[in-house]
């Protein structure tokens, strides 16, 4: 699904594990970053055929961040 990792755990745990509803997800689009709901950026990315796990930015889970792009992940 998600490239191993940090994303992995992140994207597994939401969707079997806790309330999707809650996290966003920010990623890069050309020249501008968006931000949309997990669940949401599940369907636009196409199982990430579309939007790469490369491109994700940050994810967040009711404001608190839980994976950044480029620095230290908090859990």
């Amino acid at each position: 699904m998600v490239k191993k990792g940090k994303l992995q755990e992140i994207f597994s745990k939401a969707l079997y594990g806790d309330d999707a509803e809650g996290y966003s997800v920010s990623y890069r689009d050309f020249n501008s970053v968006v931000k949309i709901s997990l669940l949401e950026f599940l369907k636009i990315s196409e199982n990430f055929q579309l939007v790469p796990a490369s491109r994700i930015l940050m994810i967040e889970k009711n404001g608190t961040v839980l994976y950044s792009k480029g620095q230290k992940s908090v859990s």
